[in-house]
């Protein structure tokens, strides 16, 4: 299956589609779309206004992931459900995630 992650000098990215309000935080694992795209689907209870999904998002891949907040950011998809996140860290920041995905699938 493809990754939504890709490596990149300075840390990652990571592709995800967002569920917000939904009833619970939580990952709901990789999914591919149409075109064939691989994304981390994300479900957050916080709505889509005023970037508080966006930023439920952030926290939960934090906690989840053993890392500071700060560490993870959107930097396309503001107000779309499909995002690119930026995650800041060396190769190993890359590595971890990938191991941790192919524990998903």
């Amino acid at each position: 299956m493809k990754s939504p992650l890709q490596a990149q000098a300075g840390g990652a990215r990571l592709r995800v589609r967002v569920q917000p309000g939904a009833g619970d935080n939580r990952v709901a694992g990789v999914e591919l779309d149409a075109a064939g795209e691989a994304y981390l689907k994300v479900r957050v209870t916080q709505p889509a206004e005023g970037g508080k999904a966006n930023r439920a998002v952030a926290k939960l891949l934090a906690k989840t992931l053993h890392m500071p907040a700060s560490s993870i950011e959107v930097v396309a998809g503001h107000k779309d459900r499909r995002k690119t996140l930026a995650v800041a860290g060396g190769p190993e920041v890359a590595e971890r995630i990938e191991l941790w995905l192919g524990a998903l699938t």
